[in-house]
């Protein structure tokens, strides 16, 4: 039986649809010089084999992200859901994870900004609550430029039940808040870490900062209230992934 089936749309994020053995595309939306650039960008293999592809004029595909106002560069596509993977079997005899937990982070485009930065920077997965993730959004698929192909993303029915889950599976839970006092730069990234950051308006939600085990800070200027939770959380892969490969 298929699994549901929703739209994408914009070029990264259908390409890398398409580059994906595991994704199943069912149908294809393109320009005829979008179709030029799929082969163009991609010529020792033929991304659109066995896909049925449906041409359409820059308006017609218009009205396929009208609502959301996002451009689709000429390419949109309907594809199936990934299977899901479960984080309890994902973990299993590994060491040296990192992995993004969002509490009650809901905007589309930060959560895909987010993705996008996880995968750049070898984020090794992430934790999202299911009612919260909106999985079939075009504007995070728009804004994770298609590496929501590249990143195990773990739907959780509650937060803080899996992080009294990982903690007991010895994962050190680090909580992102602007009034904490040790800058995040000063700890040794090593083991097994939970990255957990808050709702962009609230920050971490009360009852799921007791989960925590440490409070950490990005050092800003002092005269700038905060950062956009996709550039803090940038700014903290890139930083982990570089200690990382430098130690």
């Amino acid at each position: 039986m298929n699994k549901s089936s929703f739209f994408v749309v914009g070029k990264h994020a259908v390409f890398e649809a398409l580059k994906n053995t595991n994704r199943k595309v069912l149908k294809v939306f393109l320009t005829e010089e979008s179709k030029k650039n799929i082969h163009r960008d991609s010529p020792k293999k033929n991304l659109l084999k066995d896909i049925k592809v449906l041409f359409k004029t820059k308006k017609e595909l218009d009205k396929y992200c009208k609502n959301e106002g996002i451009l689709h560069q000429g390419y949109v596509a309907e594809i199936e859901h990934l299977n899901k993977i479960e984080l309890k079997e994902f973990i299993k005899n590994k060491n040296n994870l990192t992995l993004v937990c969002l509490d009650e982070v809901t905007d589309p485009r930060n959560i895909g900004s987010i993705i996008r930065s996880a995968a750049s920077f070898d984020i090794d997965g992430l934790i999202v609550k299911e009612r919260h993730f909106p999985k079939e959004s075009k504007l995070m698929y728009k804004a994770a430029s298609g590496c929501l192909e590249y990143l195990n993303i773990f739907e959780v029915s509650n937060i803080n039940t899996t992080l009294k889950y990982l903690r007991d599976k010895n994962f050190w839970v680090y909580g992102f808040e602007a009034n904490s006092v040790k800058n995040f730069t000063e700890i040794k990234w090593e083991g097994n870490n939970i990255l957990l950051f808050g709702s962009e308006g609230f920050g971490l939600n009360k009852h799921t900062s007791k989960y925590t085990d440490f409070k950490v800070k990005i050092n800003i200027n002092k005269d700038i209230e905060s950062l956009n939770i996709s550039n803090s959380a940038a700014i903290v892969f890139h930083h982990i992934n570089q200690q990382k490969k430098f130690s």
